[in-house]
């Protein structure tokens, strides 16, 4: 028998991962022995932020009691109570399913697998994170951008979203805040879309995995709760806002009219089931998140706008850059002044060590150039990093 190749499905060709892609170029930098300056990764454990002892200890006492077997598919009773009773305290109310998974992006995933036929689409917040365009991908999904307005704070187009839905259309996503450019949704651009939705008969995916990290003393609105009725699941988990990604634990929250979603939470489940639980030792740590001393969230967000401030007025001194100014997760998306982002962060990296990854990575409307860096590196790395990027940009041609 004549032996073949195995090639790679046509699904997996358009699958691209910039956050992690750059770091391949990144490696090849290293083993030149110049210093490499990080700014590329959304993981506040690389830096100097760590997870809280008490939920490290309620993980080890799990274990220690021999809850080391399967879960519920849906998860832990004492975990999906904590998760519910939190949604309710934030005003979310006619909650139909809490499930939780091996992060917030398995959640996401399962729900797009059971509502999505080969071929429909979904609106996808434009810049917006890469997981949803490697869905896109993998679920053979026509593409369907809409853009967050940078003269506006990056808040969604409503008209732009408006002008993108058609008969293969089944729902939008909102990430609030947005990864990457740290923008906080207004109260008035949630009611937009909502009223959008309901006219349209579209499921709201809310995507607040950073929903504490808020920054100036703003709040944030959970989308669920300015309506009870119309369809929506919201997306969290321990990656962000407990400094845990490695934790891998998220969940989603089915909310609004019982009747809309019975269907689509029947899929849901086949799936959870079919791949049996999330880890399950790792599930009790979510009571003791949610319910446990919240000091470090505090904390946290106080050292974030530090940094954000350092950062912003450090871009401010660069002529060829300029930023919109985060007010929530730990990211940052400016606008460069050069031809082509992807290769400006490459030649950036190759010429200085500092790691960024290209606004190209995250989608954006045509014609423009920018890069993503998180806030999240101690202010001298933020400094030297700047200082670097701003030398540099002063002689760059392409």
């Amino acid at each position: 028998m004549q032996s073949r190749n195995f090639m790679s499905a046509d699904r997996t060709h358009n699958i691209k991962y910039a956050i992690r892609d750059i770091i391949v170029v990144a490696d090849e930098v290293a083993k030149t022995g110049k210093e490499l300056l990080y700014l590329n990764i959304g993981d506040p454990n690389v830096y100097d932020h760590k997870t809280p002892s008490h939920i490290i200890d309620a993980v080890y006492k799990a274990m220690q009691e021999n809850k080391n077997g399967y879960s519920p598919s849906s998860g832990i009773k004492p975990a999906i109570d904590s998760i519910r009773k939190e949604a309710e305290e934030k005003g979310i109310k006619n909650i139909q399913d809490v499930f939780i998974t091996t992060g917030a992006s398995e959640a996401i995933e399962i729900v797009l697998t059971s509502l999505l036929n080969r071929g429909e689409n979904f609106l996808m917040p434009t810049p917006g994170y890469p997981l949803y365009t490697a869905i896109q991908s993998k679920l053979e999904l026509e593409p369907n951008p809409y853009y967050l307005d940078e003269s506006n704070d990056w808040q969604p187009d409503l008209d732009d979203i408006k002008s993108k839905i058609n008969d293969k259309t089944k729902a939008i996503i909102i990430i609030n805040p947005n990864n990457p450019t740290g923008s906080l949704a207004s109260k008035e651009t949630l009611e937009g879309i909502i009223k959008i939705a309901d006219e349209h008969n579209l499921l709201i995916l809310a995507d607040e995995i950073y929903d504490k990290l808020i920054f100036d003393g703003k709040k944030h609105i959970p989308f669920a709760s300015l309506n009870h009725d119309v369809p929506m699941i919201t997306f969290c988990g321990l990656s962000k806002n407990y400094v845990a990604p490695g934790f891998r634990i998220g969940w989603g929250i089915a909310s609004g009219d019982a009747k809309r979603l019975h269907d689509l939470l029947q899929g849901v489940n086949r799936i959870l089931r079919s791949r049996l639980c999330a880890n399950h030792p790792i599930q009790w740590a979510i009571p003791a998140a949610l319910e446990g001393d919240q000091t470090h969230v505090h904390n946290l967000v106080k050292t974030l706008e530090k940094r954000r401030d350092l950062s912003y007025d450090l871009i401010s001194k660069i002529p060829q850059m300029s930023l919109v100014k985060p007010t929530g997760a730990f990211y940052a998306m400016p606008t460069v002044n050069v031809a082509d982002d992807t290769k400006f962060s490459v030649d950036l990296l190759r010429a200085t060590g500092v790691i960024t990854v290209p606004g190209s990575g995250f989608g954006q409307k045509p014609g423009t150039n920018h890069f993503r860096f998180v806030i999240l590196p101690q202010e001298e790395v933020l400094t030297k990093a700047f200082n670097l990027i701003g030398e540099f940009l002063s002689s760059y041609k392409q």
